[in-house]
């Protein structure tokens, strides 16, 4: 228990740094090429964070740990919507880009609910799962957002304030060792602090939906905890969003290659929160500020958070 303990905080430390690192090279390169921030966040940024999913997801569905999977999925989304954007917001008020109310956020609400309709069958008299023909589907609608962050990048006009002296060197190197970082300390406290919960004899599911969600969302956590402290709301919000879309659309995809994964209708109930969380994300850009993430709103999203973790523990004990 002791060793587990300090290889979490050994994990920790690593998140620090690389969070650290890949904003910083993210940032140059997006000033260097004249790139908005906000592109970044939604493909660099969000791929390398969400590595970490990607690597538990691959290996729960090689050994048919299904609940581990979608555990997985939808609780780092709910981790990153509901705790990132929460703490993100509560430091700074996170200001978006009319694409991002109008686009991105809409995108992140929709891929949740062809979530749910893939996974309940509604249109198939079959067993819940997420097949390998969904798992196409899920492809091509990831592929379709590639398109999209693409046509995006063809239409900015953006101006580089600032000259960018790294050199394209540093800038890479930055990213690289950032992404290494996050996904080293990403599974040393994922992989000890299921080690810890397994010897109090906490179930897949739980440990799907709480420690292995936060952890494998810690790299989002902590590259979103710099953005906003370096008032780079973007990359914030850019990070969660594109996250939030690249679990489902991507890493459920090649999870569902591996293997078909079993859906257990139990899970219905945290994708409707991931789905109302998203609603309530969406018309908090049009209340209050507009297309800003208010304090009182980001706190409204932490708070539910925390009160439903809660009940889910106190349940299962």
């Amino acid at each position: 228990m002791i060793i587990s303990s300090l290889l979490v905080v050994l994990g920790f430390a690593s998140l620090i740094f690389g969070a650290n690192w890949l904003v910083d090279g993210a940032s140059s390169l997006a000033k260097k090429n004249n790139i908005s921030d906000l592109v970044i966040g939604l493909t660099i940024v969000a791929f390398g964070t969400s590595a970490p999913e990607l690597v538990v997801n691959t290996v729960a569905s090689y050994t048919g740990l299904s609940d581990i999977v979608f555990g997985n999925i939808i609780g780092s989304n709910n981790f990153n919507l509901f705790v990132i954007l929460g703490i993100a917001g509560l430091i700074y008020p996170i200001t978006v880009q009319s694409s991002t109310a109008w686009k991105e956020i809409p995108l992140s609400l929709m891929v949740s609910i062809v979530l749910f309709i893939l996974a309940n069958n509604f249109f198939i008299n079959q067993n819940l799962e997420i097949s390998r023909l969904d798992g196409i589907i899920l492809l091509v609608f990831f592929l379709c957002f590639l398109y999209y962050v693409f046509k995006q990048l063809q239409q900015e006009k953006t101006t580089a304030i600032l000259a960018e002296t790294k050199s394209n060197y540093k800038i890479w190197g930055l990213i690289i060792v950032g992404i290494a970082g996050l996904i080293i300390g990403g599974k040393l406290v994922v992989d000890n602090s299921i080690a810890m919960a397994t010897e109090l004899g906490v179930s897949q599911k739980i440990i799907g939906l709480t420690i292995i969600a936060a952890g494998t969302s810690l790299p989002e956590l902590m590259t979103s905890i710099v953005a906003a402290l370096k008032k780079n709301s973007d990359i914030a919000i850019g990070n969660v969003i594109g996250s939030n879309i690249f679990n489902v659309l991507l890493i459920l995809s090649i999870s569902s290659f591996v293997n078909p994964v079993k859906y257990d209708p139990n899970f219905n109930q945290e994708l409707l929160i991931l789905i109302g969380g998203t609603v309530f994300l969406l018309i908090a850009m049009f209340t209050g500020k507009r297309k800003k993430l208010d304090r009182w709103e980001a706190c409204i999203l932490l708070s539910f958070y925390l009160m439903y973790t809660t009940y889910l523990v106190a349940k299962e004990i």
